[in-house]
Order: structure tokens, then sequence, then C-alpha cells
């Protein structure tokens, strides 16, 4: 079934497989899905966590980490793109499933060999229930008035909060209906401290920071829909475009090489020569923030697609009558792969940083997820949109702008409304990003957290 004979060959179909080996098929991929869900975010996280941010130089390192955490991941994409899909091209399933096994075995072998020396952050709990809570009991004093002095709303005493494991966050001025939760009345004097009608400002600031990162997120959507290109209709353009090299043929799906050498490359010219140049110019020792980066990413991944759909019009140009494919040179895709490569490096490393600096103690992995959860969403709007616009398009003997068969369709008209929804999206970005106001942890508290540590440290050394 995996190299069938007489069938499959574009030609003849092969008899379709039983309902067991479908569900054997299904069950396979979702497990991978499942898996990945569960490990991606929490790598991120838990390689962040073995970095003591009350250590200056560590705090430094934690920035390196991220970028070279998804250097790495390229580096492996690299080998997928590249000798997986030479495997595939060629019919060699077998051979591809297995090398793909034994580098899963390889990586937790070596998760599990790193285990004694790790750094384990105790867990702050499941954060679902503390921001229901929020609401909940800011809804139940919906009319009660919030007092104009930050101080009088109900805080833990000492330096630690009331969320075990997380440090206190200081009050802030946006969303300010939430701190009803934390307004202390008659009722909560009368009776024990009830979670369901009266929060900590540190598990209010919870809730908000979650609320504040979430318009952020939505705007990485697009972006994620702009990258999603790079696996479905890159490689479909690359597939009808003269692929040959003397004899060798080469895959359209590792074109997506490209892609990765670009990211690698632009990892290093970012660490070695920008963040050096921009934090002299603007005193930031990251040398540019975050929510810097990711605009970046978003003007990049826009030129990324009007150059995909210069490069579909010129391919348009080089078709014979009753050739599949146009003459053009597949290399000519190089431009749009090292541009969403670049775009890359600053939106998803940014957004790595930006959700993992700015998600609170107790829902880091929450902020991780939100990166992944991004490229997903990416993929159901960009299945979405390609629907939307052939429904439009297709109508009566128009073939619309995606048909089966690209030479008779506008694909580059897609391309460049990917690119219009881009830059309204960096518009809307900007607003959004100018509104957004950072996390405020209790700073006498990481003091006092880190002079405990030292003190613990000298006690251990002393023993």
């Amino acid at each position: 079934m995996i190299k069938p004979t007489g069938c499959g060959d574009g030609f003849i179909s092969c008899k379709p497989l039983s309902s067991i080996f479908a569900a054997i098929f299904y069950l396979s991929i979702y497990l991978i899905a499942f898996g990945y869900g569960g490990h991606q975010p929490t790598l991120a996280t838990f390689g962040a966590d073995q970095f003591d941010e009350s250590k200056p130089k560590e705090r430094q390192s934690k920035t390196l980490f991220f970028c070279y955490f998804y250097f790495f991941l390229n580096v492996g994409s690299l080998f997928s793109n590249t000798i997986l899909v030479y495997y595939e091209d060629s019919g060699k399933w077998t051979l591809g499933f297995l090398v793909s096994l034994a580098s899963a075995v390889i990586a937790l072998l070596s998760y599990l060999m790193g285990t004694p020396g790790y750094r384990y952050v105790k867990p702050c709990g499941n954060p679902l229930p503390r921001v229901a809570q929020v609401f909940i009991a800011a809804a139940r004093k919906w009319n009660v008035v919030v007092p104009a002095n930050s101080d009088e709303l109900y805080e833990v005493a000492g330096p630690e909060s009331a969320i075990k494991g997380s440090r206190k966050i200081l009050h802030s001025n946006e969303i300010e209906f939430l701190d009803k939760a934390a307004t202390i009345t008659d009722n909560d004097l009368a009776g024990p401290k009830n979670p369901w009608k009266l929060c900590t400002v540190t598990q209010v600031e919870e809730a908000k920071c979650v609320l504040k990162m979430l318009p952020i997120w939505l705007c990485t959507i697009i972006y994620s829909v702009v990258f999603t290109q790079m696996a479905s209709l890159f490689v479909e353009q690359g597939d009808v475009m003269n692929s040959h090299i003397g004899e060798f043929r080469l895959p359209a799906a590792s074109m997506s090489a490209f892609d990765i050498c670009s990211v690698l490359i632009c990892t290093g010219i970012y660490r070695k020569i920008l963040v050096p140049v921009a934090g002299k110019l603007n005193g930031n020792p990251k040398g540019l923030s975050e929510l810097q980066r990711m605009g970046i990413g978003l003007i990049i991944g826009m030129l990324a697609m009007i150059a995909a759909g210069a490069t579909e019009i010129q391919r348009l140009k080089y078709i014979s009558p009753g050739e599949k494919a146009s003459s053009l040179s597949i290399f000519w895709q190089i431009p749009q792969y090292v541009l969403v490569g670049a775009s890359e490096v600053f939106m998803y490393v940014g957004q790595l940083e930006f959700f993992n600096g700015q998600a609170p103690d107790g829902i880091k992995s929450f902020g991780s997820s939100l990166c992944m959860a991004s490229i997903s969403f990416g993929n159901y709007v960009s299945s979405l949109l390609v629907v939307m616009v052939m429904g439009i398009t297709a109508k009566g003997d128009k073939p619309g702008w995606i048909p089966d068969d690209l030479n008779t369709g506008h694909m580059d008209r897609f391309y460049f409304l990917l690119a219009v929804l881009t830059a309204f999206d960096f518009v809307i970005y900007l607003i959004c990003a100018n509104w957004y106001k950072g996390i405020n942890l209790d700073e006498d508290s990481c003091e006092k957290e880190m002079e405990m540590k030292l003190d613990e440290d000298d006690v251990l050394r002393r023993v």
C-alpha cells in the first residue's frame, strides 16, 4: 500500500483502502498534531525556565535562547524539506517514515539524558479557573465603585503572591472594569475570602495580561496566512515551472530549503549586526523591541507576497500551448522564499519572546501556545480565503483565480490580495502595539526573591 504496483501513477487509480487502514492513517496524523501541540509550546517555555531572570547575564542569555531555538528548528526543517522530500518524491515512503521515527527516538533519548541537569520551576496550577474567577467576581460587583487609590485594592501581604510560584504584578490602569474583582466590600470583610468573589491584584492583572495580548495575537494570524502559502500555493506554483537541472528534477517542495537557509543566515545577521547597531542608536540592549520586530516581520511578509505575485505574472508569460509547466525556471521563486524566511526571524522569534516575556509566571506555557495557535488559525484562514475567492471568481465560464489548471487562472491576484490584507493588518497592528502596555512586575518582591535565592545558594555551598 505504501509503494503500490500497477496503479497510483496518475492514470490508474488504486483500490480504496479499507475503513480500518483509513482509521489508522488518520489516527497517525492526529497523533502527530496532538504530540506537536504538547511538545512545541512547552519546549520553548521549559527552555526559557532554564534561565534565571534575576541574574542580568542569564536574562540576556534567555533572549539569545529564543533565536537559537528557532534557528535549530529550521536546521531540522532543512533536513526534512530536502532528504525526506526526496524520499517522498521518489516513492520511498517507508524509508521516509523510518527516518522520521529514528529522529523522534534520538530526540527523546537526548531529552532524557539531560534530565538530571534541568532547572524545574514549580507549577502555578491551572490558570483557567483563576482567570474565570476574575470575570465572575467582577460581574458580581458590577455596580461597585472601584476606589481611586489602587493601594485600596485587595492584595496579600508579603513578597509572594497568592498564586503559588508566581511573582506579584503591580496594578495597571487598563481594562479597569476588572478591578472590581479586587475591590473590597463589606461582605468580603464579613466572611472568609472567596476567590470567586474577591481576587488579588496579581490575579486580576494576570487576566488583564491575557486580554491585552489577544489583539496582538489576532494581528499575527494574517502573517501566518502568508507563511502558510510556502507549504501550499508556493509548491503548486513551483510544480508548474521548469524544475530541471540537467537530468535531475528538483521537487517543488524542496524549494523551501531557501526559506530555511534565509532563516539561518538572517538569524546570524540579526544577532551579530542588527542588534549591536540598533542598540547603539536607541539604547535598547535587545536592539529592537519584540513589537517592533513583529511589525517588521509583517512588512517583509507583505513584500514576499508581492514577489510571489510578480513571479506568477512572469510564469504565465512563458506558457507554451499544450504544456502543463511553464518554461520559466523554478529558481524565480527564490526571492519569495528568502523574504518569507527573513520575515520569520522577525515575526516568529519576536512572537516567542513577546508572549513568553509578557505572560505572567503562572501562564508562561499559554503565552508560548499562542504562537502555535497563530500558525494553526493561519492555515484555517488561508483555506477559508481560497474557498471564498474561488466562490466569487469562478462563475459561469470563468475558471477563477486558483483553478486546478493554474495556467488558466490568476494566482498572482490572490498573492496581491494577501499583500493588501497584510498591509491592512499592519495598520491595525500599529494601533494595537501603540495601545499595549507591558506587564509590570513588583520589583521589590523580585529583589527579595533574588535575595532568598542567594541565601539558599550560600547555605548549600556551606553544606
